[in-house]
């Protein structure tokens, strides 16, 4: 393997473990001449995929050429090298197992801006303006607004409707009970004693008949 800094071609491997899901193999080597150290990735080869340009030309896909676009499009900003790699990784897996020999560039570019859009948002308008070449401003400001209400709506198909706090149950009123009648108080008895003797008057006497005959 050539070295990249001095161009030698004498060099051995210090390292060596698998990446990416042991899809590839992942090489530490250093340089036997300038003893520098570099990274080599060892990959199974496959039938070279065609991608099927927008003028109908085809040429080989290059995984080299996807990666430049992507970090062209993430230029300052808080997208890692590492997340990238993972991005063409992904891409370069779902071409290999949906397609056979050839595929657009229309779907690679979808691709990317679905990987892209969860992973930076400017990242993801940079690259949909290059790729998708918006003729005027209208049509650009028509894909930001698009961009603007996904977001709105998952969150609001994700927040649940607020739940009512459990609070305590109310008692049934209970039934007054009448209050008690009160007992009808009787009169007390009278106690026995003797007649009353009942007094006439004078004048109740001169009404008698007795008495009306001794007038007579």
């Amino acid at each position: 393997m050539k070295c990249p800094y001095c161009g030698e071609s004498d060099s051995k491997v210090i390292d060596s473990r698998p990446a990416d899901d042991a899809t590839r193999i992942r090489r530490r080597r250093q340089c036997l001449v300038c003893a520098k150290r570099f990274t080599t990735f060892e990959i199974v080869e496959t039938v070279p995929l065609m991608v099927v340009k927008k003028d109908k030309s085809r040429e080989a896909f290059d995984r080299e050429k996807l990666m430049r676009g992507l970090m062209r499009a993430s230029y300052k900003r808080p997208v890692s090298y590492q997340m990238l790699e993972e991005i063409v990784n992904d891409i370069e897996q779902k071409l290999s197992s949906n397609y056979d020999r050839e595929v657009t560039s229309m779907a690679i570019g979808e691709l990317a801006m679905e990987r892209l859009q969860t992973a930076d948002e400017v990242a993801y308008v940079r690259f949909a303006s290059v790729y998708r070449q918006f003729s005027d401003v209208n049509t650009f400001m028509d894909e930001l607004k698009v961009l603007l209400s996904k977001p709105m709506l998952q969150e609001d198909a994700e927040t649940p409707p607020a739940a009512k706090k459990p609070g305590r149950k109310k008692k049934a009123a209970e039934p007054v009970a009448a209050a008690p009648a009160e007992p009808e108080t009787a009169e007390p008895p009278r106690k026995p004693g003797r007649p009353r003797k009942q007094t006439v008057s004078a004048t109740s006497a001169a009404e008698t008949p007795e008495a009306a005959e001794t007038q007579a």
